[in-house]
């Protein structure tokens, strides 16, 4: 069984997970239409996707052991972005979020000494930090570019084999 506070815990990771989905899928949205970005839109559609498979993972696990998974309503995602390096320090700043998040929740679980959840939690440890050095790649290889449209052709070409969706199933 949970214990109240590692319930509520998880079920913010919850929501967090959903807007790291929701916040991606907008990303996917405004690369889609941004001539030449086709690599680009799918690698955010596919990190969006990830992030769901995060949340469904949770809720799953919150159930199983005797909680209430609570489906949370989300905000609205940012639509634009004045650039496609700005996207990119969006994803860094958002996964850094994320990892913080997933930090507190391996604090609360040893508190409340609740090692199964523990235990569960991981496996998002591993995957934050596959997600923060390909957010941190990303970023400093369009650091490099610049304003190059060759460069900018190349990353979106190269983005899927960068790591986008390797993440742990």
């Amino acid at each position: 069984m949970l214990s109240k506070k590692i319930l509520e815990a998880l079920n913010k990771q919850v929501l967090m997970e959903a807007q790291s989905s929701q916040a991606y899928l907008g990303m996917a949205s405004w690369a889609e239409i941004q001539p030449g970005l086709d690599g680009v839109a799918a690698f955010f559609f596919k990190h969006s996707d990830e992030e769901r498979m995060h949340m469904l993972k949770l809720i799953h696990f919150i159930n199983e052991r005797g909680g209430f998974a609570v489906i949370p309503a989300l905000q609205q995602p940012a639509l634009t972005f004045v650039s496609l390096k700005k996207a990119f320090e969006e994803l860094l700043k958002h996964e850094l979020a994320v990892s913080e998040s997933i930090n507190d929740l391996v604090d609360i679980s040893l508190q409340e000494k609740d090692y199964a959840t523990h235990n569960f939690l991981q496996w998002y440890v591993m995957e934050q930090m596959e997600e923060e050095k390909l957010a941190m790649d990303c970023n400093a290889k369009l650091e490099m570019i610049g304003d190059d449209r060759s460069g900018l052709y190349l990353f979106d070409r190269d983005i899927m084999s960068m790591g986008a969706g390797g993440g742990r199933k």
